[in-house]
């Protein structure tokens, strides 16, 4: 009895594992069937537009216009289109290949001039007085008095502060401490009692009333420096107000660390009451000026793969279009490039309105 069962269940199992196998193959010539039909529809041709054009032809007559064409539409062997007219034998202007004519792109353009080119460079810098002395003790001691404070006027040989040299045990005379120049006090690092060593400054004398500003020169810029170089200042505190300075001293060597260049300007017109000691000053440097050059505006320029190109307009069978033309370029200023090669003085650039233009483009020029 147990073998009689075991036998049927074999059996049911043979059935459902082929129902499953036939299943399979079922969905898998369903999934063929369906690749076919998508390759089949995506390579079978659309209907051409000249069989659309036969069923336009084939159109009942007097729908048609005048004339043998009756106004319906033809299709020519290059494929461009002409339209029946009603004259009689069908004829009509005939469209180019390349489709509508294009519209004229909006551009202003400025003229390669020649004129004058500045490279320069902006710097930051500080405002200093035209001398900064510090005013040693000649002893080591405590400062018994400080007969000045920052700001106060003092003559050359005149006592700033004195110094009592005494230790335990022993007496000495107060010894004083003398300004070494005449100019205004411009700090006071020690107070009354401080002990202080000869190499200790009681305070820094200095010529406000000509003022000099230092500034630290990059290495690259540096061999263009030169005495009397001319620089444009500004200053945060002075808005809208630009004064001039040249170079009046500078460093022989680079700072090692920095590897930067000092130099010290002076005003070329006495400066200003207003700017004052330790004011943060913006200078722009010239380091090198060309005259006489083809010069156009920065904006003109567009940098592509690394090379600089610009759009000419140009005059053609009554047409004005825009042709792409590389240009080598020189010096530059914040408005300006010189123009070493591709221009000549004269021809027209775009200056605005390049950005989406292409060789031989139809432009249209605007104020």
């Amino acid at each position: 009895m147990g073998d009689v069962k075991e036998k049927e269940r074999g059996k049911a199992a043979k059935r459902a594992g082929a129902v499953i196998v036939i299943a399979i193959a079922a969905l898998a010539l369903l999934g063929m069937f369906q690749l076919i039909k998508s390759r089949t529809a995506k390579t079978s041709p659309a209907p051409s537009a000249q069989s659309g054009q036969a069923r336009q032809d084939r159109a009942p007559a007097g729908q048609g216009g005048q004339g043998e064409t009756g106004g319906r539409q033809t299709r020519t062997r290059d494929g461009a289109q002409t339209q029946g007219g009603g004259t009689g034998n069908g004829q009509a202007p005939v469209q180019g290949r390349g489709g509508p004519a294009r519209a004229a792109t909006a551009v202003r353009a400025k003229q390669v001039e020649s004129g004058g080119v500045e490279n320069s460079v902006v710097l930051g810098g500080e405002v200093l007085a035209f001398s900064q002395v510090p005013v040693y003790p000649v002893v080591a001691g405590k400062i018994a008095e400080l007969r000045v404070k920052t700001g106060d006027r003092v003559e050359r040989g005149q006592t700033v502060a004195t110094v009592d040299p005494s230790k335990p045990g022993d007496l000495f005379f107060l010894s004083p401490v003398q300004s070494t120049v005449s100019g205004t006090v411009l700090s006071v690092p020690f107070s009354a009692g401080d002990t202080v060593q000869p190499g200790n400054a009681v305070c820094v004398v200095g010529d406000i009333a000509r003022l000099r500003i230092e500034t630290f020169v990059p290495e690259r810029f540096s061999v263009n420096m030169k005495l009397g170089l001319a620089a444009q200042v500004s200053f945060e505190a002075i808005p809208g107000e630009n004064f001039r300075a040249e170079i009046d001293e500078m460093s022989p060597v680079l700072d090692p660390a920095s590897r930067t260049r000092r130099i010290l300007l002076r005003f070329s017109d006495g400066g200003d009451p207003r700017i004052m000691a330790g004011m943060f000053a913006s200078l722009s440097l010239v380091t090198d000026s060309r005259t006489g050059v083809p010069v156009i505006p920065r904006q003109c320029l567009i940098n592509t793969y690394g090379s600089w190109i610009v759009y000419v307009v140009e005059e053609e069978n009554g047409v004005t279009t825009a042709k792409r033309r590389q240009v080598q370029t020189g010096l530059e200023s914040e408005a300006m490039i010189e123009i070493t090669g591709g221009l000549k003085p004269g021809e027209l650039v775009v200056s605005d309105g390049q950005t989406f233009l292409s060789d031989g483009d139809p432009v249209r020029l605007v104020e």
